[in-house]
């Protein structure tokens, strides 16, 4: 993840038509907080954001605490954010990602709770899975639905584990506070 001085603490409009998955989970994440609902960013995004972007995933998925869903689509429409015919969200600038809103818990496979890793952003807290759990996630994806491009999100993830010598490091930029060390 990048440092925190180049995001508007957070609640600056991304360029709506070039945004990452980061930039625009740190703005519907950090609005969101601000109305009282708390959510943790999961699946293919977070792979996006630990893989600075090496990996696209289309969408940010969302799992809103249980108390804020019913909020969850006003609070959304706040920042532009309209439900599609489906299970969507999408911003009308924004052509090249949506939100989606899986109902919760967050469970990695047999794993509950998962406990998410945190990050501070103008003054309020922010929840991604850790690249840990991310891998788990990914992992847990090719096993189930033997889907080999879950597989190499994993891998992605965490390069130097897979022998790949690639230097960058699976950790994020911006410290989190997660519940131990990771990858």
């Amino acid at each position: 993840m990048t440092d925190d001085s180049s995001h508007n603490s957070g609640h600056g409009v991304p360029d709506w038509e070039t945004c990452t998955e980061e930039e625009l989970w740190r703005y519907v994440a950090w609005h969101l907080e601000g109305e009282g609902i708390s959510s943790v960013l999961v699946g293919g995004a977070v792979v996006s954001i630990y893989t600075e972007g090496l990996y696209r995933s289309g969408d940010l998925d969302l799992v809103p605490d249980d108390f804020g869903r019913p909020r969850l689509e006003e609070a959304l429409r706040r920042i532009g954010f309209l439900p599609t015919k489906s299970r969507y969200y999408k911003h009308p600038e924004c052509p090249h990602l949506f939100l989606e809103f899986p109902r919760g818990p967050v469970e990695i496979g047999q794993e509950f709770p998962v406990i998410p890793d945190e990050i501070e952003l103008g003054g309020r807290t922010l929840h991604l899975l850790s690249p840990t759990d991310s891998v788990k996630d990914r992992l847990a994806g090719y096993i189930h639905w033997r889907s080999r491009a879950n597989f190499d999100q994993a891998v992605l993830i965490c390069p130097e584990a897979a022998g790949s010598g690639r230097p960058r490091s699976c950790r994020p930029m911006v410290p989190c506070r997660g519940r131990r060390g990771d990858l």
